[in-house]
């Protein structure tokens, strides 16, 4: 044997060539396996992350797309929205769900709606709630661990996780609300869109130096819906307007969901294309993602000369398993079957990261805004 030669013991001398294709017998023993060359079978090797070579945040995202597990769908998931970002047919809808406000990510979103890459904001009517608060200069705060939760409430605090949002903050709101509310004309029927863009105008002539999404939306002709509105200090407030009204002899304002699905709809009737940024799930997602079925209702059941479009792109960040069976985990391959999205065969394009949005956001769009600033052909707004 020559050296460095490593003899293979076979027991019994066999000269029956196998089939590599063979079943394992009853007994449960293995086969010769024909063993394959990776790089004939053109797979793509990964490489290690290196720091030294690391000198921007898409550096690092771009080498975490050539690694395993989470680190690989961060990166990917940041090719997803750069080619969304940069396909100029492609609207893109944006659904927030959780505290993202009240942890600081708002700007983040607004920075995305200024530069043209989200065109829609479907949300939790609570996140935009507590957006208004740091768009009207208010701050939220860190926990004090040595304070419990009963002496927060005695105190005025309302406890998110390892943040506060002081009470006094929540009553500012609905100031806000209030100077929007009290104009409000009772022969406008109300949808959250509408009420949004009011506020947004409201913040742009108040709030000048400060940001904020709606301020953004307003600015930038985004709408901004709310499916469950009611569940939200925004709902609320909305709620007590309407009863100071009719105790005091004012028409009541009338409000109709509606109006918001045939708006949405009807806005993304007109879109060549279309892609999805979801952070968390909830009813921001299945809102945004069931106008395939309703388009395909409307076509099948009422007989409507109705386009029947799907989503090309989705990107979705959140830690939600699949195995609960809840619609927060459910992976686009689901969707696909229930003809909200594109399958890749057909050319959709899809990322999915389960980790902390609070993680997983600012990284994501960090490095997607810095490869399109230094795109060697220019990026144009859209």
């Amino acid at each position: 044997m020559r050296e460095g030669e490593l003899r293979v013991k076979s027991g019994k001398k066999n000269n029956t060539k196998h089939d590599s294709a063979a079943k394992p017998v009853a007994g449960g023993e293995g086969i010769d396996r024909d063993l394959h060359d990776p790089i004939r079978d053109k797979l793509i090797p990964l490489e290690p992350l290196d720091l030294g070579k690391i000198r921007s945040i898409d550096d690092l995202v771009r080498a975490m797309s050539k690694t395993a597990f989470t680190g690989r769908q961060l990166g990917e998931a940041a090719d997803v929205l750069e080619t969304m970002a940069r396909d100029q047919d492609c609207f893109v809808v944006m659904t927030l769900a959780g505290a993202m406000t009240v942890a600081k990510q708002g700007l983040i979103v607004s920075e995305l709606i200024d530069r043209g890459i989200v065109n829609a904001i479907v949300s939790t009517g609570a996140l935009m709630a507590h957006g208004l608060v740091e768009a009207t200069g208010r701050a939220h705060y860190r926990v004090n661990p040595a304070v419990t939760d009963e002496q927060l409430y005695e105190q005025g605090y309302n406890r998110v996780y390892d943040t506060l949002e002081p009470e006094q903050n929540l009553d500012h709101v609905e100031e806000v609300m209030a100077a929007v509310l009290n104009n409000w004309d009772h022969n406008e029927v109300m949808c959250s869109y509408k009420l949004n863009h009011a506020i947004g105008a409201h913040l742009a002539k108040h709030s000048k130096e400060d940001r904020g999404i709606l301020k953004s939306a307003y600015e930038k002709g985004v709408p901004v819906f709310v499916p469950a509105f009611t569940d939200s200090e925004l709902g609320l407030d909305t709620a007590l307007n309407n009863r100071l009204r009719e105790s005091t002899g004012r028409y009541k304002i009338r409000f109709d969901p509606f109006e918001d699905l045939e708006h949405f709809a009807a806005t993304l009737l007109r879109q060549k294309k279309l892609g999805i940024f979801t952070i968390g799930g909830g009813v921001p997602r299945n809102w945004s993602q069931q106008f395939g079925p309703f388009c395909e209702l409307r076509h099948r059941r009422l007989n409507e000369n109705v386009a029947l479009k799907r989503y090309h792109y989705g990107l979705r960040i959140c830690p939600e398993p699949v195995h609960w069976g809840g619609l927060s985990g459910s992976p686009y391959s689901e969707a696909i079957s229930w003809g909200k999205f594109v399958p890749p065969s057909e050319g959709g394009m899809f990322g999915e990261v389960f980790v902390d949005a609070t993680v997983g956001m600012p990284l994501i769009v960090a490095a997607v805004l810095e490869r399109l600033d230094k795109s060697k052909k220019g990026w144009r707004k859209k």
